[in-house]
């Protein structure tokens, strides 16, 4: 029993997070350009000019778009930790060949779309950024890994925000299409496994309140959709070998109380953040419950019948998501105290786990129960492509101790050993992330994921030296063992 062989063991990084060189390459800015670090209570903040040209700023959020008359604004008395990051633009040969050390047999990044379609397909392909992308794929491919890469990652370029308004916008479906077009042709010599959209699921409303904001959320889905479907049938035609998956937000939870309010509950929070997106890209389309979210939220979604038969002939080839945590749900009045934001969604806190200084409550059993949840679900290969820890940590005498990393990853491996076990379909893992890089949530570095120590803050104090933390030298045991040294 246990792992297969041939296994996929890596790491996981995000263009936007990691290569800094914001305005480097014939890049245009994406929208977390122009964003500051939060902290362990507080989400990270976008900054612009309001519609008094006034300088304004406000939480950003995963797909995002300015107010009418709000412009993109840059000020000189902030910093910015994407615009360096870990300057991966610059290093990334050092840190391929990390990787390669720690013996990593696939490495999953996404495509910054402002790297190759710089100004939306009217300004052109910039090749300068078609290069990067090649060589960085080409120069994993030599170190024996085999990519698995994402199109999207919360960073389409600003020139399409302005020139479309965003995604509520239907000719963003073409645009994104086209993007993808490019990635295919010019890189199916290196990479045959790709997702469409990271995390699709993450703008679905919750609330259940028919706000402005929710119904214009469910629009901009409904476009991710129907693109992320055209995007897999062009891959297709384009060879037939490439294999398309999406990457769904993991949402793991249980009722707080035997109530059966509180079980129905649970479980629609299930179908309505998980298997709304899921369903509709595995199966092909829109799931029964669909029609109770619309009603819910006061929309029907403008549903041609071509968009249905995209969704049909665009179904993904497999299932990739995202483990970090999991949460609570319940009917019941709660105290303020018993809450945790957790990350941008929030829960209930559960008194039998540990949680991180961010609230992310920490469960490795509830991971093999998810585990078998999509398995079983969908009876499709699956990927799990995000899954680990932020911890604060320091460099001392040139090395990171990280235990609590170590602890995390080894307990989620071992229960994710038991569910291959037991039967489940999956084919990889690639934990988050495998070199420290922005939170997504807090745009902080000061908050570390990875098995490699990049020396800078959230102040942009730093050289940005690398070095192995221990954990580095723990996952290259791993690997080595395909999952069964785990001591």
């Amino acid at each position: 029993m246990g792992f297969p062989k041939g296994f996929l063991w890596g790491g996981s990084i995000s263009a936007a997070q990691i290569e800094g060189a914001w305005d480097e390459g014939g890049k245009s800015p994406v929208s977390v350009d122009y964003c500051t670090a939060g902290s362990t209570t507080k989400r990270r903040e976008i900054w612009y000019l309001d519609q008094n040209g006034q300088r304004a700023h406000r939480y950003w959020e995963p797909v995002d778009e300015l107010d009418e008359g709000c412009r993109f604004k840059l000020f000189d008395d902030l910093h910015y930790t994407n615009h360096v990051a870990s300057d991966f633009y610059h290093h990334y040969k050092e840190d391929l060949k990390l990787f390669k050390e720690m013996g990593y047999t696939t490495f999953n990044t996404s495509i910054s779309w402002a790297r190759i379609l710089p100004y939306g397909m009217k300004g052109g392909v910039n090749q300068e950024g078609v290069e990067f992308y090649r060589d960085v794929f080409k120069t994993a491919v030599e170190y024996g890994m085999d990519p698995v890469i994402t199109l999207y990652k919360y960073d389409e370029p600003v020139s399409l925000l302005e020139q479309h308004g965003g995604w509520r916008n239907r000719a963003m479906i073409d645009e994104f299409v086209a993007f993808a077009k490019i990635c295919f042709k010019e890189y199916k010599e290196y990479v045959n496994k790709w997702m469409t959209f990271n995390e699709i699921n993450i703008i679905m409303p919750l609330d259940g309140q028919p706000s402005k904001k929710n119904q214009r959320n469910l629009i901009y889905l409904h476009n991710q959709l129907v693109a992320a479907a055209r995007a897999t049938i062009a891959a297709h035609e384009i060879d037939e070998h490439l294999k398309v998956g999406c990457m769904i937000c993991g949402n793991m939870s249980y009722p707080l109380t035997p109530d059966p309010l509180d079980a129905l509950k649970r479980y629609e929070k299930f179908q309505d953040f998980f298997c709304y997106s899921a369903d509709t890209q595995m199966r092909g389309y829109y799931p029964p419950f669909a029609k109770r979210i619309w009603k819910q939220y006061g929309i029907k979604p403008q549903i041609t019948e071509q968009d249905r038969k995209d969704l049909m002939n665009g179904k993904a080839d497999f299932i990739g998501f995202s483990y970090y945590s999991s949460g609570v749900v319940t009917t019941h009045e709660i105290d303020a105290n018993q809450t945790t934001e957790g990350n941008i969604l929030g829960t209930v806190k559960n008194p039998y786990l540990k949680a991180n200084a961010w609230g992310w409550q920490i469960d490795p059993i509830g991971f093999r129960h998810f585990l078998h949840i999509i398995n079983d679900r969908y009876n499709a290969p699956i990927f799990d492509v995000e899954n680990g820890i932020g911890l604060i940590e320091k460099e001392e005498n040139g090395i990171c101790h990280d235990p609590e990393r170590i602890a995390y990853h080894r307990e989620h491996i071992k229960q994710m050993r038991q569910a291959v076990d037991e039967g489940v379909n999956l084919f990889g893992y690639t934990t988050w992330g495998c070199i420290d890089l922005v939170s997504a949530g807090t745009g902080q570095m000061d908050k570390r994921y990875g098995f490699i120590y990049v020396d800078m803050d959230d102040e942009g104090h730093g050289d940005l030296h690398r070095s192995r933390k221990d954990s580095f030298y723990w996952y290259k045991k791993v690997i080595a063992s395909n999952g069964e040294d785990l001591d």
